[in-house]
């Protein structure tokens, strides 16, 4: 084989090589149909370990693969210590999978994920997570030529038969929906007329936006409620406090008290949602790298607030009302709330992702909006003990 030929799997060390790490998608996937890259910054917050909350509970390492000198693909490999001891068993992460269009360097960066996560104990290899489920997670299935979705990965429609090639087995998929705001989507979405918040036989029950001075504490309450509504949801794990403290400084430039949902039954939160405005929307045509005149671009568009989608990051209702008839409904009403909060927004579409496959309960009441997913991502599993 030519030297230039030859594929090499390099542990990535340094913030230079980090860089090229973080940059190295949009250098892949440039000009294909339906890619636009996210912002460098956004994915640092999630991949750079002095931002990203990860390593307060876990480890990762880096990798990429380099042909004749260029980078061709890259993969990391974690170990989640939270995940561990939610899940009862020595399960590793791989995440951040991109690559160029070979089934030779896909494969060879599966196998030194897989080999980093095996010499540490790990039996099982899942995947992806950037870096666990509480960030990017799975390898896009369906929905390429979807509008971009923050926070919501993009990949080639090349890379899942090309993960399922090296040994990996598909493990859940999670779907996401668009749902359109305006008088059609609320005639569907239909709650009884005598089911009002705060009023009749729903008077003890009120909702309220988020605080601006006391982001922190409302941050607090959401994430009780997320860790408490999803703790049984397949591959879930809890938030912690720094990573809730981090998502509320990340998102603070863009968030209005509108976009923060809380139910409560009298003065006791039951049920939350969090819609976050689309960074694609401000960001999309900038790159991945804004210049200095992009970012001024940038800045004055946050300013006037010039969104036209959103997406509802984290929808959960308190344990406690599981069995009771308020319990069946609190989705429904706050989707109904978000749709009330939407006449004074400017967004005309809204995704809600990601819903777990088996989440029955929660697709039916969404397909009432939405009858078909516009997005679905899969994770993968494999044995790290199999011969």
């Amino acid at each position: 084989m030519n030297e230039a030929d030859q594929l090499v799997i390099t542990p990535v060390s340094g913030l230079r090589q980090l860089s090229q790490f973080i940059r190295l998608p949009r250098r892949l996937y440039a000009g294909l149909p339906g890619y636009v890259p996210p912002l460098d910054m956004e994915q640092k917050d999630l991949l750079h370990p002095r931002k990203s909350p990860f390593f307060g509970h876990g480890r990762a390492q880096y990798f990429m693969a380099m042909r004749g000198g260029r980078p061709v693909g890259r993969i990391s490999a974690q170990i989640d210590d939270l995940a561990i001891d939610r899940l009862g068993e020595n399960i590793g992460f791989f995440g951040a999978l991109d690559a160029i269009d070979d089934a030779s360097v896909v494969s060879a960066l599966l196998h030194a994920a897989c080999d980093w996560l095996r010499e540490r104990g790990m039996i099982t290899a899942r995947g992806p997570f950037t870096l666990n489920s509480n960030g990017e997670l799975g390898v896009m299935i369906e929905g390429h030529d979807a509008p971009p979705m923050i926070a919501m990965p993009w990949h080639p429609r090349w890379l899942p038969p090309l993960i399922e090639a090296a040994g990996f087995a598909k493990a859940m998929d999670f779907l996401a929906y668009q749902m359109e705001i305006g008088p059609q989507a609320e005639a569907k979405h239909l709650v009884p007329s005598s089911l009002r918040l705060g009023e009749g036989r729903l008077g003890s029950v009120t909702t309220r936006t988020m605080r601006k001075d006391r982001m922190a504490e409302d941050g607090e309450i959401l994430r009780g409620l997320y860790n408490d509504a999803w703790r049984n949801n397949w591959g879930s794990l809890p938030l912690t406090q720094d990573e809730m403290t981090a998502m509320v400084a990340q998102m603070k430039p863009i968030l209005k008290p509108e976009h923060f949902v809380l139910i409560e039954q009298k003065g006791e939160p039951v049920a939350v949602a969090l819609v976050v405005p689309n960074l694609y929307d401000i960001a999309g045509d900038l790159g991945g790298a804004p210049s200095p005149l992009g970012w001024v671009r940038l800045a004055a568009r946050l300013l006037r607030h010039q969104f036209h989608t959103a997406r509802v990051i984290l929808l959960g209702v308190s344990s406690r009302m599981e069995g009771t008839a308020l319990g069946a409904i609190l989705p429904a009403l706050a989707i109904t709330e978000l749709m009330r909060r939407g006449h004074s927004l400017p967004y005309r579409m809204v995704e809600m992702g990601w819903i777990v496959e088996n989440n029955m309960p929660m697709r039916r009441l969404i397909e009432r909006l939405a009858p078909a997913p516009c997005k679905r991502y899969r994770v993968y599993d494999r044995s790290l003990t199999a011969n």
